[in-house]
């Protein structure tokens, strides 16, 4: 995780980006302290970046680098607003003892656009990551990627249209997507949970699960109590500073998935 210290909104890369409306930086550092403090609780190792001044959206962590198996896939970014902090994540990796780790040639912006599922990776493209970036993560981890487009600019990364709950089980935003993709990931989880409109919009769909507890946006009534009749224990947070640069939970979110055993 990355503390939002020097967060702010002076540019628009996302349509939740507005520069014209006030940000409360200290509230943000405190809704994300909030959430770095469930972790805890809930049992999670919590490793922290330290945060450049250049670059407000540090923050959204899980855009940094995808991490499989202990190897460590760097972020190439799209815009030049966001150009610095792959190599400063990647740089954090290095320093803390990584060995196999992965300059990426193409555009990709990490856990935004790929999802580890138990099986396969879920990788997003349309507004951020590149289509040839999901052959050269396959190549390097030596996983299947999946690749699915995305449609709505609102859900410009992966991780707003669609979380991972446990192994093979997912939800998603069916709306987010082609109908070629939607009709993938009907075929892939015939199961899965679908959210509404009104659930997406308030970004509960960009939710960390670890397999028990769901951590989602407190405004996602409606996903939680879907959740709880599928077993599973959510949690709402409010980081409704953050979403104003278009994250929330899983955004500020990077896991350290490490080697199998």
């Amino acid at each position: 995780m990355c503390r939002p210290t020097h967060f702010r909104v002076d540019y628009s890369i996302n349509p939740w980006m507005d520069p014209t409306k006030p940000v409360d930086t200290a509230l943000a550092v405190a809704q994300w302290e909030q959430l770095r403090a469930l972790y805890l609780e809930l049992g999670h190792t919590v490793e922290l970046i330290e945060p450049l001044a250049d670059y407000p959206d540090m923050v959204y962590a899980a855009n940094g680098a995808t991490v499989v198996d202990g190897k460590v896939l760097g972020a190439r970014f799209r815009n030049p607003e966001r150009a610095g902090e792959g190599p400063a994540y990647l740089e954090w990796f290095r320093a803390h003892g990584y060995q196999e780790l992965h300059d990426p040639v193409h555009v990709n912006e990490g856990e935004g656009d790929f999802l580890v599922t138990g099986s396969r990776v879920l990788a997003g493209k349309g507004f951020r990551s590149t289509p040839e970036s999901h052959a050269e993560a396959q190549e390097f981890w030596g996983r299947p990627v999946v690749s699915l487009d995305l449609v709505d600019e609102r859900y410009y990364h992966l991780d707003t249209a669609l979380a991972v709950l446990d192994g093979d089980e997912v939800m998603y935003n069916p709306a987010a997507f082609t109908p070629a993709s939607r009709a993938l990931l009907e075929e892939l989880y015939p199961g899965a949970i679908h959210a509404e409109p009104s659930q997406a919009a308030v970004f509960g769909l960009n939710a960390v699960s670890d397999g028990k507890h769901v951590v989602l946006p407190e405004a996602a009534t409606g996903l939680a109590a879907q959740l709880r009749e599928r077993g599973y224990e959510p949690i709402g947070v409010d980081l409704t500073e953050l979403l104003k640069g278009g994250g929330s939970v899983k955004c500020c979110t990077l896991e350290l998935r490490p080697a199998a055993a």
